[in-house]
């Protein structure tokens, strides 16, 4: 115990901790809004990628590749600077709504691939089930694909928000409030490295540890008693 003391100064850590509560608590936040932001034009993103059209999913499948070839720190940065210019409603966003719409930006596509791969793995025997009982296109896309494919999507969709999770902390350069930045702060004052980013290292294993026991409880209740015996 006596060389964890050394190395870890909890009495300063807990002058401190009001910041790093606050900053865990806007990381689950920014987190949370840019997950299900991402989830839903990444659906949109997936349907007009199946689409046939060229006119259409060529656009989409573009937009897909610039995100996949271009760092996330320069979308940041594009966003933060280009967008207010080119969209004058975006001058009254302030940073940390900035911040959110260039995650949303750029983890929307990644999760819009993965539900692609996971609408195109449900058996076409369902969706001619859904045809059979007179189920329109959209009643067909919103009881039987979605669902399914959303369920065989689970752990890759758990692997992309992870990463969500940790890009938040790119956000601190352009001044967002979060945990990496209460990290800094208390560096920055105190000039103990250890102690601020072991304890921020700590703060992001809480958020993927209760993302974990989310992921469980959502995929359970979606495939039923099943699940229970994984």
């Amino acid at each position: 115990m006596t060389w964890l003391l050394d190395y870890y100064n909890w009495r300063v850590v807990g002058q401190y901790i009001d910041q790093f509560a606050a900053g865990l608590w806007a990381t689950m936040y920014i987190s949370a809004i840019a997950l299900v932001l991402s989830l839903v034009f990444g659906v949109l993103l997936a349907v007009l990628r199946m689409s046939k059209n060229p006119l259409i999913w060529r656009p989409v499948a573009g937009y897909i590749q610039f995100i996949r070839a271009t760092p996330l720190l320069v979308q940041i940065y594009l966003v933060y600077y280009a967008l207010p210019e080119l969209i004058p409603m975006a001058l009254r966003w302030d940073e940390l709504w900035l911040g959110i719409f260039a995650l949303v930006v750029h983890t929307a596509p990644y999760m819009g691939e993965i539900l692609r791969v996971g609408f195109e793995s449900v058996p076409k025997g369902q969706v001619e089930g859904a045809k059979a009982v007179g189920m329109n296109g959209w009643q067909q896309f919103y009881y039987v694909t979605l669902p399914q494919g959303f369920v065989n999507t689970v752990p890759p969709l758990l692997g992309q928000t992870a990463v969500l999770i940790k890009d938040t902390s790119l956000l601190s350069l352009i001044t967002v409030f979060e945990l990496l930045m209460a990290g800094m702060l208390m560096n920055s004052q105190r000039i103990m490295p250890t102690e601020s980013f072991v304890t921020v290292a700590m703060g992001y294993l809480l958020i993927y540890a209760l993302m974990l026991w989310l992921s469980h409880a959502v995929r359970k209740r979606l495939t039923g008693p099943a699940w229970n015996t994984r």
